[in-house]
């Protein structure tokens, strides 16, 4: 299966993304910018994967498949590169947990500092009960909370840069 070029390829970026990603996580935070605190619009996944899944692809397609690429290769392969980068983000996310105490408290004290912040437009936007339930969750949150948001932001960042990427890059030669 990993002789593949089509999961062989993008495996290994996403292993260089993952990897990537795990080092973004560790500067902003260190630097006091808590990472899960960011919009998902200047998210540093969006460069890390649009560039990665643009780079994955067009190898496979030009120098494994004869300047073909179909659309439905494009999304399997960006997804292997998605899962890999996302999997190994996350497991980075647990182990600085572990290894910093401050990590999940830290992100629990300043969401409750935004929502206090916010809570008029937060309220208008779900309602005064999903606002208090939220409220009432959020000391309960875990390193393994933390890293399924990860995985799954990573997942539905992919699916749109996957699709966008895809037809753009793919390719049929008669």
């Amino acid at each position: 299966m990993f002789q593949n070029p089509l999961i062989k390829i993008p495996f290994r970026y996403g292993l260089i993304g993952g990897v990537l990603g795990s080092i973004v996580i560790a500067v902003l935070y260190y630097l006091g910018r808590h990472p899960f605190l960011l919009p998902v619009i200047v998210d540093f996944r969006i460069v890390i994967f649009a560039l990665l899944i643009s780079f994955s692809l067009k190898e496979v397609r030009d120098y494994y498949f004869k300047g073909n690429l179909l659309f439905w290769q494009g999304m399997v392969g960006s997804y292997v590169l998605i899962v890999t980068s996302g999997l190994i983000g996350s497991f980075a996310t647990l182990v600085l947990a572990r290894v910093d105490a401050d990590f999940v408290p830290q992100y629990v004290g300043k969401l409750q500092q935004q929502m206090a912040g916010y809570q008029k437009q937060i309220i208008e936007s779900v309602g005064t009960e999903v606002y208090q339930q939220q409220l009432a969750k959020l000391p309960g949150t875990t390193a393994w909370d933390l890293a399924g948001d990860y995985f799954l932001k990573s997942l539905i960042i992919g699916l749109f840069l996957t699709i966008i990427i895809s037809v753009i890059l793919r390719k049929q030669t008669n």
